[in-house]
């Protein structure tokens, strides 16, 4: 997947299981916070990244650069792109496995310019689980599924008990959900990974 000669991953894993309760292939998947930069739905400036299961172990998600995303002028901030992998690689794991999980390594490779109006397409695929590790890769497309590879990233997600995010979490954010349960997505996960 990259131009990088470590080998992915770069432990022995086994081969990761699509969860029975995954999403259907074709389905539109939801938004897991209203207020996630990447993929919440409040967030006036956010990715507004949308997300679709498909076959096995893939998902695929799409956003599009708008200009509060440049960096460059009239070019996507290359941090924001990471985001954008991070957010697509996460939903793979969520979604896909159905257990709670935080990024722990993300690497990108930039192989050319994602300008501002484009629309990228971010293929990501579980590619090994070793205990608690999850391995995940993806490739982003500019401007249609089968277009040029803009970006590619691979990352190493952890899978957690839900209490990490209530230890964690900011005590004020945890109570508007407790007042608004429509905030989070009511996804059912597996909670003891």
């Amino acid at each position: 997947m990259s131009r990088s000669t470590t080998p992915w991953p770069p432990v022995e894993t086994e081969t990761p299981q699509r969860h029975p309760d995954a999403p259907a292939p074709g389905a539109d998947l939801p938004s897991h916070y209203a207020y996630c930069f990447g993929c919440g739905e409040r967030v006036e400036q956010g990715l507004h990244i949308r997300t679709t299961a498909c076959e096995g172990t893939t998902i695929r998600s799409r956003f599009t650069v708008t200009r509060a995303h440049q960096g460059a002028p009239g070019l996507a901030h290359g941090g924001l792109l990471a985001c954008a992998f991070d957010e697509a690689l996460g939903a793979a794991v969520s979604n896909l496995l159905r257990k709670p999980a935080v990024t722990a390594k993300l690497e990108t490779e930039f192989l050319r310019p994602v300008p501002v109006g484009a629309t990228l397409f971010i293929d990501a695929h579980l590619d090994g689980v070793a205990g608690r590790k999850v391995y995940v890769s993806a490739e982003g497309r500019l401007d249609a599924e089968d277009g040029n590879v803009a970006v590619r990233a691979r990352a190493l997600f952890i899978q957690v008990q839900l209490t990490h995010f209530v230890e964690h979490g900011r005590p004020e954010d945890l109570r508007a959900i407790a007042k608004d349960p429509t905030l989070l997505n009511r996804r059912s996960v597996e909670l003891n990974p």
